[in-house]
């Protein structure tokens, strides 16, 4: 039976008789869903670099908008999705959203077999890529009404932990995939030395790019089955009362996609340089950012029919002064993960792969290193380690409580960040730039797994302060704010290495991570704390 009428996770009684294996269920079909959601968000990052080798002709700077592009469209897109599972269902949501990534993987590896696709195609399919970011809050929101609030910690952990791992999967098999015609068509040739999970591929070489978007394809197909076969929607007046037909679910669902899309587009369209855009200023990202939210927020407000009064009571998060608090935070730890995780492999490629040198007394960044690292041999390995250990961070909260983790996390992230900025102003100021590849990839490293504690531990903190019915939009909205790091981060990290000054960057999150820690105490530690460690 594909609707549930009850559901009563609390009772011990019923979760032990029937809950607990409906549960596990729905979140073992959700977990890969959500991987390949992540997997086709962020594979620009990868594809971008394979683009440099390849020769495409796309200056770097402009590379760089691809996976901007996605992390703006992906968060924007969370802010609907934030709101699916009551208006359409679980099992109705995961099945549709998880068939409409469908169409970026397609479209991207029919355009990598010409090496003069223009660049606007790209972008329309990272804009189109968004979709898999903002599956997750809707995966989140559905995975957090199978479970009791004493499980929350440890099964949003595992769903965003393992989910997330889509894009360690991704950093592993796109690079793997390219080696060889799995689906056929013609090769092209490196220009330049390329790399995977084994080793490193010589200049001239052959390479089948456009593998990337097809062998996705392998994955999404049959998950999407799953998911219409095995997972299921809790038509309880709590979760999701009033669903209607598959049909018309998918329906409430295209329209509030497409409210995300409209606001998505305007500000990547004031943001982008020209000709593709107006090309603002770079502050101006930070308001434009603020404005997406306010009118996607506001759209939604205006779509008539049933989803008005519906959307209505779960706005309801919107007056709690927690949801905002929550959105700061987990911006500290799941938008740092999702920024780095999207500006890895380009920033090794940018910092490592040139070499950095006077030339008539001006310092250049445009010669190939040939001793530099192949950001494709080491850009899976941070995501690899946030997201694997995210289930221990909701793990440990549940045991020692969500808000003195997420406390330890972030003085950690704090002297990471600036330790790790010494060491990148070093690189990008010395011709030998591998001397400093190590305690880069360290310090990196140690930066991706507090993030990933951090999520979990999040996740269990959002859990014990919001209500039932609360909590899932919470979670979807908290993660849609922190979403936005992976436009922001590659951004910043872009126009800072513009200005030859990278370490900016770095000191800029540090700061940021001392005011998340700031109120995490106030709010969550402190002795004037409403909850006390949530």
């Amino acid at each position: 039976m594909t609707d549930i009428k009850t559901w009563e996770v609390e009772d011990d009684q019923f979760w032990e008789s029937s809950g607990r294996r409906i549960a596990t269920r729905n979140l073992w079909i959700s977990i890969p869903s959500l991987l390949c959601g992540f997997a086709v968000w962020l594979y620009w990052g990868i594809i971008s670099v394979q683009m440099l080798n390849l020769g495409f002709p796309i200056p770097k700077a402009e590379l760089f908008t691809l996976t901007a592009i996605a992390g703006l469209t992906g968060a924007t897109l969370r802010i609907p999705s934030s709101f699916f599972i009551r208006i359409a269902g679980g099992r109705n949501t995961i099945f549709f959203t998880t068939a409409l990534l469908m169409i970026p993987a397609l479209g991207t590896g029919f355009a990598l077999q010409n090496i003069d696709t223009p660049l606007w195609v790209f972008q329309l399919l990272a804009f189109l890529s968004g979709i898999g970011g903002g599956n997750f809050a809707s995966s989140m929101s559905n995975i957090s009404f199978f479970y009791p609030k004493r499980q929350q910690g440890l099964a949003l952990g595992l769903n965003a932990g393992l989910g997330n791992a889509g894009v360690t999967t991704m950093q592993i098999l796109v690079p793997l995939v390219m080696t060889f015609g799995i689906f056929g068509g013609e090769p092209m040739i490196l220009e330049n030395t390329s790399g995977t999970l084994i080793g490193k591929i010589p200049a001239g070489s052959e390479t089948w790019i456009h593998n990337a978007g097809f062998v996705w394809l392998l994955l999404l197909i049959p998950l999407a089955l799953a998911g219409w076969f095995g997972m299921n929607n809790i038509r309880t007046d709590a979760v999701s009362p009033n669903i209607g037909s598959p049909v018309g679910a998918f329906s409430k669902i295209s329209g509030m996609l497409l409210v995300g899309f409209l606001t998505a587009a305007a500000g990547l369209y004031i943001i982008l340089p020209q000709p593709m855009g107006l090309g603002a200023p770079d502050w101006t990202k930070w308001p434009i950012i603020a404005g997406i939210l306010l009118c996607t927020v506001l759209l939604l407000k205006m779509i008539p029919g049933e989803i008005k009064p519906n959307l209505q009571r779960q706005f309801k998060i919107f007056s709690n002064k927690h949801t905002w608090i929550m959105s700061v935070i987990y911006t500290m730890t799941f938008g740092s993960f999702i920024g780095f995780s999207a500006g890895f492999a380009l920033a090794i490629k940018v910092v490592f792969g040139y070499q950095h040198v006077m030339v008539d007394g001006v310092m250049t960044h445009d010669l190939a290193n040939p001793d530099g690292p192949s950001a494709l041999m080491y850009a899976w390995m941070g995501p690899f380690i946030g997201a694997l250990i995210r289930p221990v961070g909701g793990w440990i909260a549940d045991k020692v409580g969500g808000a003195l983790v997420t406390g330890i996390v972030a003085v950690v992230m704090v002297a990471s960040s600036l330790a790790l900025a010494y060491y990148l102003k070093a690189a990008y100021n010395s011709a030998t730039p591998q001397d400093y590849f190590l305690p880069f990839l360290l310090l990196f490293l140690v930066l991706f797994a507090a993030s990933g504690i951090g999520n979990g531990s999040t996740f269990r903190t959002i859990a014990m302060i919001f209500d039932k019915e609360q909590a899932g939009p919470a979670l979807g909205w908290t993660s849609a704010v922190a979403a936005y790091g992976a436009f922001v981060i590659p951004q910043v990290f872009g126009e800072q290495i513009k200005a030859a000054t990278p370490e900016m960057a770095l000191y800029g999150f540090a700061l940021f991570y001392v005011g998340c820690l700031v109120l995490n105490w106030w709010f969550y530690l402190g002795p004037k704390a409403e909850f006390k460690n949530p």
